[in-house]
């Protein structure tokens, strides 16, 4: 936990990050209720997306670039699953 910044940029950064999880968490409402499937794709990035950037600003807090790479990962997987799922929405006729 030795990041080597100040404790009042370290306490930012991780406010910053746990302001971005409970967006994600209110957007947990959009996912559920829809309407459409494709407010359900992207609610479901843009929760990955807040995933992401929380785990930026938790690294960069910690001072542990490793996170970065699962950051990193994250977003791979979040970019493929929201493609998948357009992809299967088109070819099922669900999109106009």
């Amino acid at each position: 936990m030795a990041s080597g910044l100040d404790p009042v940029v370290t306490g930012a950064l991780l406010g910053t990050a746990a302001a971005f999880i409970a967006f994600a968490v209110i957007t947990l409402y959009r996912v559920w209720q829809g309407p459409t499937m494709q407010d359900r794709v992207i609610a479901v990035n843009l929760i990955g997306s807040n995933t992401v950037v929380a785990i930026a600003l938790i690294a960069a807090a910690l001072g542990e670039p490793g996170f970065l790479d699962i950051a990193l990962v994250y977003a791979l997987l979040n970019f493929l699953m929201s493609i998948a799922i357009s992809k299967f929405t088109v070819e099922r006729g669900g999109v106009i």
